[in-house]
């Protein structure tokens, strides 16, 4: 395709070389009847829970940045195979996820585009991201991250406490004091529903400026 898009997000402060990346949070919730919506409606498409929010967060960004051509990153586990399942170990890599938003498409036709988008990544999933930047030759700067500027994250593992010898494991919640990304929308499955978190680097965004782009 044509050279990748670099997101225009409107910002609070000038875009500086010599950014220090500090981050910050926003969270928001969506209820469980809101949640059990969505899915209702992936299935429905023939989609999963992810394709749909990120359909909804590449909507958002179409939004704010009036711009039809929209790059995400978003990371996969790297476990494709199920012997590497029990190994302990980072094998994790990203994927970039272009969407087309041109034409004025309906949610459902943009959803459909994300799926297919979505479908032609993940069964690419295996090569290096390294390497994808290594092959598109991006013009690169100190302010701007490579062939995407936003994160998207869904966290679906089931909520349990593990054990491991006389050890008890157990998540913990951790922010994020600095960000290689513009900002980042992680979203988290729960029994209450979804929670979601908007980091955000401050040398770009205000508090209220995220805020009022969460709600």
């Amino acid at each position: 395709g044509a050279a990748h898009p670099v997101l225009q997000l409107p910002t609070d402060h000038p875009r500086r070389a010599d950014a220090k990346y500090r981050a910050a949070r926003h969270d928001i919730a969506l209820t469980p009847a809101l949640a059990a919506s969505l899915r209702k409606r992936a299935q429905a498409e023939g989609a999963t829970l992810f394709m749909v929010l990120l359909t909804g967060f590449q909507v958002l960004l179409h939004r704010y940045t009036a711009q039809t051509d929209i790059v995400v990153g978003t990371p996969v586990a790297g476990r494709s195979r199920t012997e590497t399942d029990q190994l302990i170990g980072f094998f994790v890599n990203t994927l970039a996820v272009r969407t087309d938003l041109s034409g004025d498409p309906s949610f459902t036709e943009v959803m459909r585009r994300v799926r297919e988008v979505c479908l032609d990544a993940f069964g690419h999933q295996d090569l290096p991201f390294e390497k994808l930047v290594e092959a598109l030759h991006p013009v690169r700067t100190a302010s701007i991250s490579p062939i995407f500027q936003v994160m998207f994250v869904v966290q679906n593992i089931p909520e349990a406490s593990a054990t491991a010898a006389d050890l008890h494991l157990r998540p913990m919640d951790v922010t994020v004091a600095a960000s290689l990304f513009d900002l980042t929308l992680e979203v988290q499955e729960t029994r209450a529903g979804l929670e979601c978190t908007f980091n955000y680097k401050t040398d770009l965004f205000t508090a209220a400026t995220v805020a009022r782009l969460a709600a």
